[in-house]
């Protein structure tokens, strides 16, 4: 089994892109709940996610969302984040808000209303252009509710008609990256429902053109490795949006519901080629902090990333191999299960001092006395997006 000093560098190329609107207040149908310090602008929000790189080394770029980030000047923006410390990174499209896209919005068979749907995306590419930003990322509240209500096949139609002209505008450096649900907010049918759909949207679209997969979008009891698997193998897993369920898309602390998961997923990726400086695979976190606060929720987020990351990295692989070519069930499962039960935590805090970073990046935040500073200087702060 490999040491922790044999995976300490492997653990040093880990980035975890922070979503900006995780720092908003969020909640259910039924409630959004205020939080004291709730930032009021885009730039409050990288401020505070910036909060989450500096004690943990681990985030060093922001995903934004448009509209919900829209500023006047996105090179300015891009300067406020270097000035925190950060980049900005993924830049979110929403067609799920307007009035206009309550019967779809890349799929409506009203072209002027497709149009609006895909003229907003344009503009986010011009957004990306101004930020640097790499990833296009692109998640579709549509479908329907009711059979017979909708042409499933015609909405697949527009829906690629759309995407065509989208990722004709995308640069050379850019990329399109297209995120699946299996339900929500349509319950008949959604338009794209699974991996499969994406991966078929996205691979006629081109090279440049990837999935994503968020760990809460799926059915219970998917088996989630097997399509990071997958997707890894036909080289189309763009990137991650972590976060953890219970019953459905619930967005919580990633880790929170199924830390063996997160662990079996993230072996997947290792083994896959996509985890390192020159993996294709972006890691993000996509959570909505209803009940706790917003830094310190994200700040054990990517703590837990890192955690099983090591874990997955001490795995045994020449010796799972060797029980796998023997068939050797319960060895393969112990050598397995060995990794999963590593506590690295002690190894961790080490290697974090090792690296000028608190060995306890939640206690060093919590002293800081940020959270109290923005408590008292932030009056008025929105939600995510909904109402801002």
């Amino acid at each position: 089994m490999p040491t922790f000093d044999d995976i300490a560098d492997q653990l040093a190329t880990q980035a975890i892109e922070l979503p900006s609107w995780a720092f908003g207040n969020s909640g259910t149908r039924f409630k959004v709940f205020g939080t004291p310090g709730t930032p009021r602008t885009p730039q409050e929000k990288i401020a505070d996610a910036a909060q989450v790189n500096r004690y943990t080394g681990l985030a060093p770029t922001v995903a934004i969302h448009i509209p919900w980030d829209k500023v006047d000047d996105y090179a300015a923006l891009r300067e406020f984040a270097a000035e925190q410390g950060v980049a900005l990174g993924t830049v979110n499209s929403n067609t799920f808000q307007d009035d206009d896209y309550k019967f779809g919005a890349l799929t409506h068979a009203d072209d002027a209303i497709r149009r609006k749907a895909i003229a907003h995306h344009l503009e986010c590419i011009d957004i990306m252009d101004a930020t640097g930003s790499r990833d296009l990322k692109i998640w579709l509240a549509e479908g329907s509710n009711y059979p017979g209500q909708a042409d499933m096949r015609g909405r697949q139609d527009r829906l690629q008609d759309s995407l065509q002209e989208i990722y004709a505008r995308i640069g050379d450096e850019q990329r399109l990256v297209l995120e699946y649900k299996f339900f929500e907010p349509s319950f008949y049918h959604t338009d794209v429902p699974d991996w499969g759909t994406s991966y078929a949207q996205v691979s006629a679209l081109g090279e440049r053109a990837m999935v994503c997969l968020d760990t809460g979008h799926h059915a219970p009891g998917t088996n989630i490795e097997f399509i990071v698997m997958q997707l890894l193998r036909l080289g189309k897993l763009g990137s991650f949006d972590f976060n953890s369920r219970f019953y459905a898309d619930d967005d919580l602390i990633v880790g929170a519901a199924d830390p063996f998961q997160l662990f079996r997923i993230l072996v997947e990726v290792i083994r896959g080629g996509g985890y390192g400086p020159d993996s294709p695979v972006a890691f993000m976190l996509d959570q909505c902090h209803n009940v706790e606060d917003k830094i310190a929720g994200q700040i054990r987020s990517v703590l837990n990333v890192q955690e099983m990351t090591a874990r997955a990295l001490l795995l045994d692989r020449e010796a799972l191999a060797q029980a796998q070519a023997a068939n050797d069930v319960l060895a393969a499962n112990a050598i397995f299960m060995d990794a999963f039960s590593t506590d690295v935590r002690p190894q961790l805090a080490q290697w974090r001092e090792s690296r000028g970073l608190p060995a306890d990046p939640m206690r060093a935040f919590l002293d800081s006395g940020y959270q109290e500073t923005i408590a008292a200087e932030r009056v008025g702060g929105q939600q995510a997006g909904w109402g801002a």
